[in-house]
């Protein structure tokens, strides 16, 4: 034998961590790995390596996707940081993610990022991994967002994390004792005396409406998506025997379609409930009149 160690190039160390990773290398990871200051430099200088933020970038040629994103701003945000607020809530698939910098929370120390907005608070035990990004926990999510979301959409936020099941029993009341004294707790609390966790959760714009609809006339409040009879029913008052349908074009403007509901109201009918079915251009152009035959109906 001759007692020499092959070394691996470059060029294929940085393509197989980049396989691994959203296409994202960090540089202290790139000179764990052996590589050198001059040879990331010269990768840099030829596009082989792309600069996402300082001591972070990307692959060359890589497709930069969302999670990409997300992971060289935490990583570039140092140890312990996580993401947070509104992309941690992306991340967890509990709203979707608008447009603006990526949020990352950190411990202590480091100065803003381009393309990022800090939030600096204690993380202690409240922050995990989901698709290899590190993440605040969906109890800490939501309160981390309390404070600026509207309530109905951190209620929506909230039912959407009991759906997914990650809010075991006890989750969010460990995270409020955790956390007593922080902005968020109060309002947080406040949603949690008056909605059932779970209750609430539209599947379509057109529910969201309605629902709206429902508060904004002081309807009393239906269950969402419930099953009756073996069927799922938009809108269910379960002691009046009253069910709502929400009529979109898009679900319901086909013959087929059209005689499936027929069937499905037939049967609800047959087993003693009422159904009222009302369209997108009926709840949004004549909620009043909506909410009037929805309050006959409910006796």
């Amino acid at each position: 034998m001759s007692g020499k160690v092959a070394r691996v190039h470059p060029d294929r160390i940085i393509s197989q961590l980049a396989g691994r990773r959203y296409g994202v290398l960090a540089r202290a990871q790139l000179l764990g790995y052996g590589l050198t200051t001059h040879q990331i430099e010269h990768r840099l200088d030829t596009g082989r390596l792309v600069a996402a933020h300082r001591g972070v970038y990307f692959a060359g040629g890589s497709v930069v996707t969302l999670e990409g994103r997300w992971l060289a701003a935490v990583l570039a945000c140092g140890p312990g940081a996580a993401l947070s607020h509104l992309d941690a809530a992306a991340l967890w698939e509990l709203l979707p993610r608008g447009r603006g910098p990526v949020h990352v929370t950190v411990r202590n120390g480091r100065g803003g990022r381009n393309g990022i907005t800090i939030h600096r608070a204690p993380l202690s035990a409240e922050v995990t991994e989901r698709k290899g990004i590190p993440v605040t926990t969906p109890p800490r999510t939501l309160l981390d967002l309390s404070p600026s979301l509207p309530r109905r959409k951190l209620e929506r936020a909230i039912d959407e994390a009991t759906y997914l099941h990650f809010l075991p029993a006890g989750a969010l009341a460990t995270t409020l004792e955790r956390n007593a004294g922080r902005t968020g707790v109060r309002q947080l609390r406040a949603v949690l005396a008056t909605h059932a966790a779970g209750t609430t959760r539209t599947k379509s714009h057109l529910e969201e409406l309605f629902l709206a609809l429902c508060r904004r006339h002081r309807l009393p409040q239906p269950l969402v998506n419930a099953r009756v009879e073996g069927l799922e029913v938009d809108f269910l008052w379960p002691a009046e025997r009253l069910i709502v349908e929400t009529d979109g074009f898009a679900a319901h403007g086909r013959r087929v379609a059209f005689e499936r509901d027929h069937d499905r109201d037939l049967r609800l009918e047959s087993a003693d409930y009422a159904v009222r079915r009302f369209t997108y251009r009926q709840i949004t152009g004549h909620g009043a009149a909506v909410a009037a035959v929805v309050r006959r109906a409910l006796g």
